[in-house]
């Protein structure tokens, strides 16, 4: 027996498209079962069932993609951007993959290991707060911080009402009025790094995502991607 969820998810678990996108297409009247209106984006529908969007069938399965991407300072996690800044997106130009999405954020300054994919049920558990994927980052910040300062960071530094924690923080290298840390995340709150950093006085001047699980960034060149393997993929399920 197949499975079956609200016809929503059941588009977005397909790729069609985003779970929000499909809500506002089935609402407008745009989305057929089997043949049939459906206007409820929670009515219970077969993951394999003919769905039709503005009168096209939809295939029951797309491919499911998988890449890690260097992303460059400069550029907006999104598929557009309403203020017309570059987006990620434009990265894959020329590559024919219906709904290819980043999984999670880095903000438009950081840079660093950005995985992207079609496949909205496994970026879903990637994303999930409560799986606590580890994260590296290698964050330049604009002066040498003291032990005591190292030691809040780790403890944590209230924000806004938000606890703001690193798994760990160490130096990897100083020199003059600059260094480099090595922080360890279990979460990702909305710029995380850049308010812990405010928080002892120190500026971020670059801020670069280098681990997700056991997927390492290596060498791959700044604006380029490659496909996961197989292995990496269950890795980071």
């Amino acid at each position: 027996m197949h499975q079956s969820y609200g016809l929503a998810r059941v588009m977005s678990k397909r790729g069609l498209c985003s779970r929000s996108e499909a809500g506002a297409l089935i609402v407008s009247g745009r989305v057929k079962v089997s043949g049939r209106l459906v206007r409820d984006p929670e009515q219970r529908t077969a993951i394999n069932a003919e769905i039709q969007i503005d009168a096209e069938a939809q295939a029951a399965s797309v491919a499911r993609v998988y890449f890690a991407l260097n992303k460059p300072r400069g550029l907006i996690c999104s598929n557009a951007d309403e203020r017309g800044r570059a987006t990620v997106r434009a990265l894959f130009d020329g590559l024919d993959v219906p709904h290819l999405s980043p999984v999670g954020r880095l903000d438009q300054a950081s840079e660093g290991l950005l995985l992207m994919s079609n496949d909205s049920a496994w970026a879903a558990g990637i994303t999930e707060p409560q799986r606590k994927l580890q994260k590296i980052y290698h964050v330049q910040i604009d002066k040498v911080p003291s032990e005591l300062e190292l030691e809040m960071l780790r403890a944590g530094i209230l924000d806004s009402g938000e606890l703001l924690k690193a798994q760990s923080v160490q130096v990897l290298r100083s020199g003059g009025k600059t260094a480099w840390l090595e922080c360890v995340l279990f979460e990702g709150k909305n710029r995380q790094l850049r308010r812990m950093c405010a928080a002892i006085s120190a500026e971020v001047k670059r801020l670069i995502r280098v681990q997700i699980g056991a997927l390492k960034l290596g060498e791959l060149a700044k604006g380029q991607w490659r496909a996961l393997t197989a292995l990496e993929v269950a890795d980071l399920n």
